[in-house]
């Protein structure tokens, strides 16, 4: 797509059509899942569904049939940036070597209300979100051999690398995305959209929560397409540990997921629609009633 907009034009393109494409169990119980397996395989395979729902329903909404047959889970967690300014060969913004976040000062209604710049962008991924609070592991490969890191350490903020989003050097491979025995885990993705069809999520949310009976034990809340990362509440993540999940205890969480937002001139309204996501997303791993 980068080099349809322009934006970038390599010398050589690397054919990556020998990753793996399986979905296999690991060793502690948990699922390998290989780079090249497609977005539709990960959204209708029967480990997935049933032990990582969050994920599962993260895949089953990406774009459209066809994008999803096509489309892969390597592919999903390191496509670049959507930002009109960005993907616009006219506008020469920072992340592209220029002087400025020309979101700043224009049309910013789908940019970030989290972190502090400089570049504004929002993470595009729609697995990486679920993917961080499942505590998945993803495995590189290079010349240098093998190595793990942890997803939600995997993306970086645009003030540790303005070029790109994550810690891959340019000659490694993501191979494999590795999650974790999901336990007593209950977890769940919600997304707000425009359209339910073919459309990019203004906010989103995926949870995972490590149930002790009726009682959260613990839980991971992650939010999506609000910041140049997945973004991890921690404060929602204290909100809602040691509590009975209810409508009230979830909108708790869900206000505590929101309270560091800084909105642009023109995307308050993603903060609500954030909190909601939040909420219902709690609801919905919870087996809940979603309102």
């Amino acid at each position: 797509a980068l080099m349809k907009d322009y934006v970038a034009q390599p010398d050589r393109l690397v054919n990556v059509k020998n990753l793996d494409r399986t979905i296999a169990k690991a060793a502690d119980g948990g699922l390998r899942i290989g780079s090249a397996v497609s977005v539709a395989d990960l959204a209708d395979h029967a480990d997935v569904g049933r032990m990582y729902p969050a994920l599962a329903q993260a895949a089953a909404e990406v774009g459209t049939p066809q994008i999803r047959n096509a489309g892969t889970v390597g592919g999903n967690l390191n496509q670049r940036p959507r930002c009109w300014y960005y993907r616009n060969e006219e506008f020469d913004c920072l992340k592209k070597g220029g002087s400025r976040c020309f979101a700043v000062d224009g049309e910013n209604q789908y940019h970030a209300i989290f972190g502090d710049g400089p570049c504004h962008i929002v993470h595009p991924s729609s697995l990486a979100v679920p993917a961080v609070a499942l505590g998945a592991r993803f495995r590189i490969v290079g010349p240098a051999g093998e190595r793990e890191v942890k997803a939600e350490e995997y993306y970086q903020m645009p003030d540790k690398n303005l070029f790109g989003e994550t810690v891959l050097a340019p000659n490694e491979l993501l191979t494999h995305m590795i999650l974790p025995a999901p336990g007593s885990v209950k977890s769940a993705t919600y997304d707000v959209r425009y359209k339910q069809s073919h459309d990019w999520p203004l906010a989103s949310a995926a949870v995972a929560l490590d149930m002790n009976g009726g009682t959260v034990r613990g839980a991971r809340i992650v939010l999506g397409s609000v910041a140049p990362i997945p973004w991890r509440s921690e404060a929602a993540e204290r909100a809602l540990a040691g509590k009975a999940v209810t409508p009230q205890t979830a909108m708790a969480a869900a206000d505590a997921a929101i309270a560091g937002a800084k909105p642009m001139s023109q995307n308050k309204y993603k903060v609500q629609i954030a909190r909601t996501a939040v909420k219902r997303a709690i609801l919905k791993a919870a087996g809940q009633k979603v309102v």
